[in-house]
């Protein structure tokens, strides 16, 4: 049977060459000199530091336009809340969104099967949707369907067996 898996996955190296990119600007910009400011890179978070919070909104900023250049989807970012840090500074940490969490996994299932057409029988498989049907083209309409949709995470559509 047909057959295409949903993933959601981040490249790590696009990120890191847009976080590098982005400390690079923050450096050489006039409008950050003497803010302190700097884009660092976590394991799953990227921390933004700065003196001000509108000094934080400009990194934020640059940060985006670094990951859309490198072709990173802004919705696999997630801004956590601003916090205070030593010295009157801002601090802001990034989580970076990956994998389909179960909850996701069944909104995308429960999507299929109401958006879809009969045949199409989709399952949760780890951090993954499989989807299965009798004919390819029903699988292509749900590809269609599900990127018009906004699940609020970015999909990749991977695998498709014949």
């Amino acid at each position: 049977m047909p057959s295409f898996d949903i993933t959601s996955e981040v490249d790590m190296q696009e990120i890191r060459n847009a976080v590098d990119q982005a400390s690079r600007e923050v450096v050489n910009r006039f409008d950050f000199k003497n803010t302190n400011s700097s884009v660092e890179l976590g394991e799953n978070e990227i921390t933004l530091r700065s003196s001000t919070e509108d000094r934080l909104a400009a990194l934020r900023q640059v940060l985006e336009e670094k990951l859309v250049k490198r072709q990173v989807s802004l919705k696999a970012v997630s801004y956590e809340k601003v916090e205070e840090a030593s010295g009157g500074a801002a601090r802001q940490v990034v989580k970076l969104v990956a994998g389909i969490s179960s909850e996701k996994a069944k909104q995308i299932n429960k999507f299929i099967k109401e958006q879809g057409p009969k045949g199409i029988q989709s399952q949760t498989m780890g951090e993954q949707v499989r989807v299965t049907a009798k004919k390819r083209d029903d699988l292509q309409a749900v590809i269609t369907v599900c990127k018009e949709h906004d699940f609020e995470i970015p999909l990749q559509f991977g695998n498709f067996r014949d």
